[in-house]
């Protein structure tokens, strides 16, 4: 197994791997969402008044529906198929009565979802200079030759790497660095469960380690792959020793090294 992925495996089952990682993924939900209380009222009187539409098109502005349904999202980005669909208006207002009001309330002013949160947080880390080094900016980052990150949204890094390095793949990057003369690229995630859209993201990070570049390329995962099991992302770990694979945890050791 690759080196920097058995020190991340060791890491996660030796030590206290997870009190760790929340300084780097700092978990905490959100407050509730706010809902002006005069869109609160508009509600309710549509709610009463049993007026299907206006209720229907006033839940649909908030930035969540109180329930899941899969026809929601179609109606979200093309509002006039609620007047043609009658029928799914109806369905769904049903639901919406028999949940009653202060459900709805309750549903609509959730937090968000915790995983929902982890994207930032990567970068929110390097820019307190967890690695020892400065985050500059493109023109700054360019203008020296010392150990440092890159810092800037997602496609001016993935810009940046098309340029320097022919970086094509679709997919942004959460890391260019440059330590020791060698420029390195990697993504990051935070792998909280096996399967769906887990996987997905444990897929995108495996493709940025593949793609054809002049850099060194790492996948920054943290979560539920280090837990020796009979699943698909430990097997993958352990049949692909070639790749950089590993904690964000170990990351600074790894890359003081190169």
């Amino acid at each position: 197994m690759n080196y920097w992925t058995q020190l991340s495996i060791d890491y996660a089952n030796q030590k206290h791997y997870l009190d760790d990682l929340f300084t780097v993924y700092p978990t905490i939900p959100e407050g509730i969402r706010n809902i002006e209380q005069s869109t609160l009222d508009a509600i309710e009187k549509s709610f009463n008044k049993r007026d299907n539409l206006t209720l229907l098109k006033q839940l649909l502005d908030l930035n969540l529906f109180p329930i899941k349904d899969s026809y929601v999202a179609y109606l979200k980005r093309d509002s006039s198929s609620i007047e043609r669909n009658p029928a799914t208006v109806s369905r769904l207002c049903g639901r919406l009565y028999e949940m009653g009001l202060p459900k709805i309330f309750e549903r609509c002013c959730e937090p968000k979802e915790t995983n929902r949160q982890i994207g930032p947080l990567f970068k929110r880390w390097l820019k307190n200079k967890s690695l020892g080094v400065d985050c500059l900016s493109l023109s700054r980052f360019t203008s020296t030759n010392d150990n440092v990150v890159l810092d800037g949204g997602d496609a001016e890094l993935k810009q940046f790497a098309n340029e320097k390095f022919g970086y094509n793949h679709h997919k942004g990057l959460d890391l260019i660095a440059r330590f020791n003369g060698k420029y390195v690229i990697g993504e990051a995630k935070f792998l909280t469960d096996f399967g769906g859209h887990q996987d997905a993201q444990f897929n995108d990070a495996i493709a940025t380690i593949q793609a054809e570049v002049s850099a060194v390329k790492i996948a920054i995962l943290d979560g539920v792959l280090y837990i020796p099991a009979k699943n698909k992302m430990f097997t993958y770990l352990k049949e692909h020793e070639t790749y950089n694979i590993m904690s964000a945890l170990v990351l600074r050791e790894f890359l003081y090294q190169i």
